[in-house]
């Protein structure tokens, strides 16, 4: 029987001749359901959006008086409220510069030159979050009312006293690049994991450069998102900071804010409002400079095509 079936017979096409190419059916994916991405997103957003919201509304509506802008009218003119804002601004600058001047150098002596010495920098930087603010600030504050009995005909007197100016508290600046140690150091040290720095550094001495033309024009490039990781963490720990400031007597934007919390409750809160919508634009400002692109050193320009 099997011989006796007809078979199709073997066609094999001529060289030259083109086949026509059977139709294929595309393979439908299905599609994951974004059902579930969508509610966690909206359970998000309606969590910190929805307190905001009531915030403003608390501010600018008056039961039986309507709509007011003048809570956030009357800020301006409110007494204290510049010096305070600009005072919290001017410490998270100095923070900021004097916490990677300190971390910045010593990671990178580590990293190149006694990288056993790691484990030991790390627990002096991770100390901070161990020691609770209120006991940093005691410490603090006996300090500096043993100076001046014990320091009195020293030159150490006067430095005493400096760093407790009113219009600009210095002894602030060091307690909170204590405080900030530990996420400068945790940012600084991811980025200078995922940097090969011996390599960089020995290729640009073997070419001639000095060392401070190596920090400032080849490391601290390649760090640029650790850097402004690290700002970024410094700059909002300063703005909400209380306890400290509160308890050596100073009055930053944080104090000043509960300062008239009492007396002024919807200033009080549009001052909040404020406040968040400063850091938030800083921040933003840092991590739009963290992720900013920049040119390779050295590296030739592509000029533009004449047209």
């Amino acid at each position: 029987m099997a011989a006796m079936t007809p078979t199709a017979p073997d066609v094999t096409p001529e060289p030259g001749t083109r086949t026509a190419a059977r139709p294929t059916t595309p393979v439908r994916t299905r599609r994951r359901p974004r059902v579930w991405r969508g509610l966690v997103l909206g359970l998000g957003g309606a969590y910190f959006l929805v307190p905001l919201i009531a915030s403003f509304v608390f501010t600018v509506h008056t039961p039986g008086q309507g709509v007011s802008f003048e809570a956030y009218t009357a800020l301006l003119s409110a007494d204290g409220f510049t010096e305070s804002l600009l005072l919290s601004l001017g410490l998270a600058a100095a923070t900021i510069a004097l916490a990677l001047l300190l971390a910045v150098p010593a990671l990178v002596a580590v990293r190149l030159g006694a990288p056993r010495l790691r484990p030991v920098v790390e627990v002096m930087c991770m100390l901070p979050l161990v020691v609770p603010p209120i006991a940093l600030v005691t410490g603090i504050s006996t300090v500096l009312r043993w100076g001046p009995d014990h320091l009195s005909r020293t030159p150490l007197y006067q430095t005493f006293l400096a760093v407790q100016n009113e219009d600009f508290p210095f002894v602030l600046v060091l307690a909170y690049t204590v405080m900030a140690l530990p996420f400068v150091y945790r940012s600084l040290d991811a980025g200078l994991r995922a940097v090969d720095v011996p390599t960089l550094v020995e290729a640009a001495r073997n070419c001639g450069a000095s060392w401070p033309y190596v920090m400032l024009r080849v490391i601290l490039p390649n760090l640029r998102s650790s850097l402004a990781g690290a700002a970024f963490l410094t700059l909002a720990l300063v703005l909400g900071e209380f306890t400290i400031a509160s308890i050596l007597g100073f009055r930053p934007f944080a104090v000043w804010i509960v300062s008239i919390s009492g007396a002024q409750a919807r200033m009080s809160v549009a001052v909040s409002l404020l406040s968040l919508l400063i850091t938030w634009a800083l921040l933003l400002v840092l991590s739009r400079a963290g992720t900013a692109q920049t040119g390779t050193p050295g590296a030739p320009r592509t000029s533009r095509k004449e047209s």
